[in-house]
């Protein structure tokens, strides 16, 4: 529950740390962290809210975990699993944090309802309605 005027910043500050306290969050945790741990936190952000649109838009498989794994969707994912983490990094519990305030709605995306995103440095040609770059970047609904 969010009061009024608590930037993400604050939010992330209070919620950080080690445990996501479930899978599905695990899950989440693990793609911010690594699809969007050098970028700010309105990219860390924003790449959260791209999975949790994602399963909540009837489109793609319905939990975090399911998006996460979904074949051929995201680059880190090796079969059904992630590389290591380490979990006492810094990186590791802003994820967690970044994971609780999107599955919470405690802010919103600073892209909207975006569905996909890409690295700038690279151009897939998708067709689709481009919503903005943020950081590295680019997504799109």
């Amino acid at each position: 529950v969010n009061e009024p005027g608590v930037t993400p910043a604050e939010t992330v500050a209070q919620l950080r740390g080690t445990d996501p306290g479930s899978r599905e969050l695990e899950c989440l945790a693990g793609a911010i962290y690594f699809e969007a741990k050098s970028e700010s936190l309105a990219g860390q952000l924003a790449v959260g809210h791209v999975i949790a649109n994602r399963a909540d838009s009837g489109r793609f498989p319905s939990s975090y975990c399911g998006v996460v794994y979904q074949r051929s969707q995201f680059s880190f994912v090796r079969g059904r699993s992630m590389p290591y983490i380490p979990r006492a990094s810094r990186d590791w519990e802003e994820a967690v944090a970044i994971a609780k305030i999107v599955d919470q709605q405690l802010h919103p995306s600073p892209m909207g309802k975006a569905l996909f995103f890409h690295a700038r440095r690279v151009s897939p040609g998708w067709r689709l309605t481009r919503v903005g770059t943020l950081g590295n970047h680019v997504f799109y609904r």
